[in-house]
């Protein structure tokens, strides 16, 4: 007999809930946050990154602060290319999932291929096969 009375108590509560749901009034819903409470999404778009890029051809945005002395993980995109002392064979300049600018360096050598991954403007890793 319990257990019957929670059951339908249950179906009751559930009801009520869905005809709240279904209601004809022509006036709109009382709100418990006010419009003006909900704050504006982001104007900016994309990460923001400091200092000069690479852009899809090889080249730098701006003038490279220039304070890198080895390719090593943390130094700037345009840091590489001046390490290097030669334009990139192939740069691709994306965005991640996360927001992000990720941008893949490629370096064809005489001794094989590099491929240089930075993040944010950011060296991440080095892959040399």
């Amino acid at each position: 007999m319990v257990m019957r009375v929670k059951v339908l108590s249950s179906v009751i509560v559930a009801t009520l809930a869905l005809s709240a749901c279904n209601s004809t009034r022509s006036e709109p819903p009382s709100a418990g946050v006010p419009i003006a409470a909900i704050p504006a999404p982001s104007a900016t778009v994309g990460p923001v990154i400091d200092g000069p890029v690479l852009g899809p051809d090889g080249r730098c945005t701006g003038n490279p602060a220039g304070t890198a002395t080895a390719i090593e993980p943390g130094i700037t995109e345009c840091d590489l290319v001046r390490l290097k002392g030669k334009p990139a064979t192939d740069v691709l300049v994306g965005e991640s999932g996360k927001g992000q600018r990720e941008v893949q360096v490629l370096y064809s050598e005489p001794g094989g291929r590099e491929l240089y991954f930075f993040v944010n403007n950011k060296l991440d890793r080095v892959v040399k096969p």
